[in-house]
């Protein structure tokens, strides 16, 4: 039906312009992940290179990577459709979470298209209910609130992204820091004063600046730590043990004891009942306290951090969050802003001490060349 169809040929390996079928075409193909390298090469300095994903939900990471690969050159593009069946991956990450401020996502609800089935639409809508998954996924093109590992709900943190929060004065400031082996991974301050984990910005140090000279972070830590300015005084300040230890014998030498160091796996949970763990029990603190508390609404990074680790029990019935090793072998990696937050619900805090309140002075006078006192009027 195409105006222009007669210029083209179609056949099963490929669609080509038959005047220019060397640098005019177009050729599918199966997004398997041992076919990655059939989307490497494509470089086109001199014209508008593109993709089409379809149904991208389900394209496995890898082929992202290699064909993102060949956008370097002309003026590429990369279109990707789909209906958002996961609250992870790269098409979740590009449409909702921390990748989304680097493409346009348009999401399109289904009710508001004049060739979708409305009876059929309406059926689900009572059948399902407007906020079921199910609904969210196939007609509002929302993804599903949690997935059947995810730990942290995303519509609980999407929540705590837009909830208004109020903070006493008495509530302590609490640091958490996550340190880097080096490398890609970072070095991680984040603060929380009692619901409001928003007003102080957190501080980020890349790994490769710490991996030979930890002296510029230690630097940093001890101004956290010294900063006597309202409203930045820390109270506490727990520090993850793996890489972390030296830091914290650093500053309790300095004379900064308000300084914990925090054993994620090995470290005994205050609550063994039903924690398995530091790494659990934090989490679950963390997991509470955002049904109440707020974040900023544009830390894409904290937020992904947080939805990311999925859960089991253990052979006590104890909660569990999955490993790092485990969520590395599905793509998932990082966490370090999800860690440091976390870590500000290590122990409880009390609230700070307020100074006291001034006395009133009392005027006296000394009369009678100082031998009794009282009003100098009377005498």
């Amino acid at each position: 039906m195409m105006l222009s169809g007669h210029w083209f040929e179609i056949n099963t390996q490929k669609m080509y312009h038959k005047a220019f079928p060397e640098s005019w075409f177009c050729t599918a193909q199966t997004c398997r992940e041992e076919n990655s390298e059939a989307f490497a090469g494509q470089h086109a300095a001199d014209s508008t290179s593109f993709f089409i994903m379809d149904e991208d939900s389900a394209i496995p990471a890898i082929i992202h990577e290699v064909a993102e690969g060949g956008l370097t050159d002309g003026e590429p593009m990369m279109l990707r459709f789909g209906n958002p069946t996961r609250n992870n991956g790269d098409f979740f990450e590009c449409c909702f979470g921390k990748k989304r401020d680097r493409w346009h996502p348009v999401v399109v609800d289904s009710r508001t298209s004049r060739f979708s089935n409305k009876a059929l639409i309406q059926s689900w809508e009572e059948e399902h209910g407007e906020d079921s998954d199910f609904f969210r996924v196939r007609v509002r093109g929302l993804p599903p609130r949690a997935s059947d590992l995810q730990f942290i709900d995303q519509e609980r943190i999407w929540d705590a992204q837009k909830r208004e929060i109020t903070a006493f004065d008495d509530d302590p400031l609490i640091a958490g820091v996550d340190c880097s082996g080096g490398g890609a991974a970072w070095n991680i301050v984040r603060f929380r004063r009692g619901l409001d984990g928003r007003t102080v910005p957190p501080v980020r140090v890349p790994g490769e600046a710490t991996r030979r000279d930890r002296s510029a972070f230690l630097s940093i830590l001890a101004n956290v730590l010294s900063d006597r300015t309202p409203g930045k005084k820390v109270a506490m300040m727990f520090v993850d043990s793996a890489y972390g230890a030296p830091y914290v014998e650093r500053l309790r030498a300095m004379g900064y004891s308000h300084c914990i160091e925090v054993n994620f796996e090995a470290g005994n949970s205050p609550d063994e009942l039903h924690c398995s763990n530091m790494r659990a029990y934090m989490y679950q603190q963390a997991k509470d306290w955002l049904v109440y508390g707020g974040i900023p609404e544009e830390d894409h990074l904290l937020a992904s951090d947080l939805s990311a680790p999925g859960h089991h029990l253990d052979r006590r019935n104890r909660l569990r969050i999955e490993s790092k090793e485990s969520m590395a072998k599905r793509g998932v990696g990082g966490l370090h802003d999800g860690d440091g937050f976390c870590l500000t619900f290590a122990a409880p805090v009390v609230p700070r001490k307020q100074p006291p309140a001034r006395k009133k002075r009392r005027e006296r006078f000394l009369c009678n060349g100082g031998r009794s006192r009282g009003m100098g009027w009377t005498h």
